[in-house]
């Protein structure tokens, strides 16, 4: 690469980083609402597969069946935080002042910090509950405030969506190469659907059942940990260590001893092992991995443009990305240094055979020249 295209390139990297930065109240609706859309279409394929011979469901019903159960979802969750929001953030001030006076007593951190005090504040500071629960409320009351916004995006993809078979036929129909790019697309469509059921299935469990351990053992707003626990393994490997690290606080925070955290931390350790490390690999394969530095990179960068939603969006995307880069001869190393072993679910042999999105386009494209001439 020669240095005006080093450079340029450079320059594009830092106006879109710009453009994210600056436009975060429009871009930022419109990936969530792409998101929700993606959702809502998952929920509705799988309403069809579901839908017996005798009572077939058409796409139209199967879709307006999805788009009302997540509304209804979204509408009950919705209630059940923001119910609950205030309270949390009453009584997160006592469970820091609980917090310290735990760590505190502890005899290896007691003489840490009679040695360096600064190792004291830059803990306190870290574990900052009030701070940390007043700036997820303001996220999601931030969200909130974008709904309108979203649910017109998410009309409009809806009826974008209608187009894209003609899109595609346009493209690619000219130079006869439309069976193959269909074949292309549904292959990135199946496995980007695969691992967002998987995922949403393991998470949902993982939160569940998370959820009935923290009410048995006696944590306070059970509830708001089973979806905070839920929303958190979405992100790999980093999000499971929260989910197990941050309920164990709440419960050293509440107790006057450490028998509660240490129950908790153990019993919610166990709980992301068994799902995180041995159910869902088994479930969806190592190929759907990323390697954790750049998980952990990533969440760095997007905790910086888009805060609390960059950081439960980015590693869903990454990896939604890494599937589509990883058809492409073009992109398919980059695919391999952004996954966690290398492996990959789209095998070489199947690029090789033509299926290549770009060389379907020029084909196309050479096709409609020569038939104008």
């Amino acid at each position: 690469m020669n240095k005006s295209s080093f450079a340029l390139n450079s320059l594009i990297v830092v106006v879109v980083f710009y453009l994210l930065v600056v436009g975060e109240a429009l871009l930022l609706p419109f990936v969530i609402a792409v998101a929700l859309w993606y959702l809502i279409n998952t929920l509705s394929n799988a309403i069809e597969r579901l839908s017996s011979n005798s009572f077939p469901v058409k796409p139209v019903l199967a879709r307006i069946t999805a788009l009302l159960i997540f509304i209804s979802m979204i509408w009950a969750l919705v209630g059940f935080f923001g119910g609950r929001i205030d309270q949390v953030l009453e009584i997160f001030p006592l469970y820091q002042t609980n917090l310290t006076a735990r760590i505190e007593a502890l005899p290896f951190f007691n003489f840490t910090f009679t040695q360096d005090r600064g190792i004291y504040q830059s803990l306190t500071e870290w574990i900052d509950l009030p701070a940390l629960a007043t700036s997820v409320a303001a996220s999601f009351a931030g969200i909130l405030a974008s709904s309108g916004l979203i649910m017109i995006y998410i009309l409009f993809l809806f009826l974008e969506q209608g187009n894209f078979d003609a899109k595609i036929t346009e493209l690619f129909g000219a130079a006869g190469s439309e069976s193959n790019a269909r074949k292309i697309i549904e292959r990135i469509r199946s496995d980007i659907e695969k691992y967002i059921t998987i995922k949403l299935a393991t998470s949902s469990l993982t939160g569940i059942v998370s959820y009935i351990f923290l009410v048995l053992v006696g944590v306070d707003f059970p509830g708001v940990w089973g979806l905070l626990i839920f929303l958190l393994n979405f992100i790999p490997t980093v999000g499971s260590i929260i989910a197990t690290i941050f309920p164990a606080l709440i419960a050293l925070a509440q107790s006057d001893g450490y028998s509660l955290f240490l129950l908790v931390l153990a019993g919610i350790g166990i709980l992301q092992i068994m799902i995180g490390n041995i159910l869902e690999p088994r479930l969806m394969g190592s190929s759907f991995n990323l390697s954790p530095i750049v998980i952990l990179l990533n969440l760095g960068l997007w905790s910086y443009i888009w805060g609390i939603p960059g950081m439960f969006l980015c590693v869903p995307f990454l990896i939604i990305l890494t599937i589509i880069l990883s058809y492409f001869p073009q992109t398919r190393a980059i695919a391999i240094i952004l996954s966690s072993d290398g492996k990959l679910r789209a095998p070489p042999e199947e690029m090789i055979d033509g299926f290549q999105l770009t060389a379907l386009l020029g084909d196309s494209i050479m096709g409609s020249e020569k038939s104008e001439g």
